[in-house]
């Protein structure tokens, strides 16, 4: 019950909230709930991890390059979810399944344990107001309105608002990540313009990038070489002139994902969790491919499947 628990908190949430958020949030929490019960921290720590990789699929708000990928395709918030939100619900499900499978010995060979709920203290007010402007964003996201101005907007209610000096709120925010992303934009128009040549493109043709499982087995190669959002970078001049550029673009957010699961490096969810969680377990680089490598191969078959 806790790792399904802990899967579904991580997959769905990071569907709207990303899954880098997810992991710092919930790593801190899993380890002192799997700590108190006397587990084995690591196959719940690896389910934070993996599930939100795999949930952030479902929608442009899930992860960094779908972000990226919303913004170059121009597809509504509803188109991308009705495609991809049917393989991150597969896809948790298949985690539940590999984790359980792999730590078998954590699941069915131990004497569940009862502990009495701990007291909590909640601030009301501040829980309810962010459930609201939580629901409200997510409506107006399935409505159509745009990402970015329906996240401003909402964000800032919360501070007019606010029951949290706004000093704490922009002490989290990670400004050299958002110069990060600016300059990779101003990168990639660089190159689109020095790149995109008849030669390339007849060159690009041969590999049959139009094909979903070509398209799905190069993204997740490269997506592991040099990380997913490089590899959307790099893709996206060659995706854009593809005859069915939109299923391209599906292709491409899903593989990239998906592909971040196959090891510890593969995505930096899976590092914030390994870094967070260092001071009281270790989680190897092997103990990480028991249940990367076959979870990412299944789960890339069954989205390039979907997707087609």
């Amino acid at each position: 019950m806790l790792l399904g628990a802990i899967i579904i908190v991580s997959g769905v949430f990071s569907a709207f909230f990303v899954n880098d958020t997810m992991c710092l949030v919930l790593t801190p929490l899993v380890l002192e709930v799997t700590l108190q019960l006397k587990r084995h921290p690591i196959p719940y720590l690896l389910a934070v991890a993996m599930a939100s990789n795999v949930g952030s699929v479902a929608t442009i708000t899930g992860n960094p390059q779908n972000m990226m990928i919303g913004a170059f395709s121009h597809l509504s918030y509803r188109a991308f979810a009705a495609v991809l939100a049917p393989v991150a619900m597969v896809g948790l499900v298949m985690t539940f399944g590999m984790i359980a499978w792999v730590y078998r010995s954590e699941f069915f060979h131990t004497a569940p344990v009862d502990i009495p709920s701990p007291r909590v203290r909640v601030n009301r007010v501040l829980m309810w107001k962010s459930l609201a402007a939580t629901a409200v964003m997510i409506v107006l996201f399935f409505m159509g309105w745009p990402v970015a101005k329906v996240a401003v907007v909402v964000g800032a209610a919360l501070l007019v608002t606010r029951r949290v000096k706004p000093e704490k709120v922009y002490r989290e925010i990670d400004w050299a990540l958002l110069v990060l992303f600016a300059g990779l934009f101003v990168v990639i128009a660089g190159a689109e313009k020095a790149l995109i040549s008849q030669d390339v493109k007849s060159w690009i043709d041969r590999f049959h990038l139009d094909r979903v499982g070509v398209l799905t087995a190069l993204t997740a190669l490269l997506s592991n070489l040099v990380s997913n959002v490089p590899a959307v970078l790099m893709f996206k001049p060659f995706v854009s002139i593809l005859p069915d550029a939109n299923r391209a673009w599906l292709t491409l957010a899903m593989s990239s994902t998906l592909a971040g699961n196959l090891t510890l490096l593969g995505s930096i969810a899976n590092l914030i969790v390994v870094e967070r969680s260092r001071s009281n377990v270790r989680i190897s680089f092997m103990e990480y491919l028991k249940v990367g490598v076959p979870l990412t191969i299944l789960t890339l078959v069954m989205g390039a499947l979907l997707v087609r």
